[in-house]
């Protein structure tokens, strides 16, 4: 899995999956849109306005938390 994220156009996109097969782009709202294969499998997730969409419940960063363990790490967004 990997994040990325483009501050000139202020996108994130979440790739679960490297694309190997041909996938459509479903649009969810005007701000997430989904890559799905046919089977089903979701490739990515694209954030449109990503630092607000990002932002909005931990202030300037990204928590990344394991479920299982408890372990939270932190990582800073970058400023857009």
């Amino acid at each position: 899995m990997k994040l990325s994220y483009d501050p000139q156009q202020n996108i994130a996109y979440l790739r679960l999956h490297t694309k190997t097969t041909q996938v459509k782009t479903v649009r969810v709202s005007d701000e997430i849109h989904v890559d799905v294969a046919p089977d089903g499998t979701v490739y990515g997730i694209e954030l449109l306005n990503a630092n607000t969409q990002l932002r909005q419940e931990d202030g300037d960063r990204l928590v990344l938390v394991n479920e299982v363990t408890g372990e939270h790490k932190e990582v800073a967004l970058p400023l857009s």
